[in-house]
């Protein structure tokens, strides 16, 4: 028999909502990254996206934030039994949180080769050093993470070439 959290759509259903969270990130101008914090109960502990820029803050990463607001809510920094989802591979300052707040399993989106600490640049996962260990899935949804990631930045690029005055015409030439 397949635990919940092994069946078909499980995992699928709550990055979902790491997703629409990613979404909320880039209405406001933030990079698109959403986190959601599970608990056994299949309640959704915390959840957060980027807010870097609002809050002035370079450690509101969507991860942390949804790790916050479960800790407060259950006044204690430890969450063991939870799945965190998140759309894109945690960063190493994320990472340290995740295995600091002894998350039991950690679901991503799409790979960070930049950045990330469970298998792309780092993978604090399989680092017998540490003293706790998490199991993670990767792939879930990652063509919609990482399109919404793309996008994001595309629409940066271009914006960024306008105010400049590269927006495509040789200045040379006029």
């Amino acid at each position: 028999m397949l635990k919940k959290d092994e069946s078909p759509g499980y995992h699928e259903s709550f990055m979902r909502k790491a997703l629409e969270a990613a979404y909320q990130g880039k209405k406001a101008g933030e990079v698109p990254v959403g986190a959601v914090l599970v608990g056994e109960d299949d309640q959704i502990l915390g959840a957060g996206y980027n807010q870097v820029i609002a809050l002035s803050d370079p450690t509101a990463h969507a991860e942390i934030l949804a790790l916050r607001q479960a800790a407060k809510t259950h006044v204690n920094y430890r969450l063991p039994g939870t799945i965190l989802y998140v759309t894109i591979e945690p960063c190493l300052m994320c990472a340290g949180a995740i295995l600091q707040a002894r998350v039991k399993k950690l679901i991503f989106g799409a790979h960070d080769p930049r950045g990330g600490a469970f298998g792309s640049l780092y993978n604090l996962a399989q680092d017998h050093r540490l003293n706790h260990r998490i199991e993670v899935i990767s792939g879930i949804l990652a063509s919609e993470s990482q399109s919404m990631l793309q996008a994001f930045f595309r629409h940066k690029r271009s914006e960024e070439r306008y105010r400049s005055g590269r927006n495509g015409v040789d200045s040379k030439s006029t």
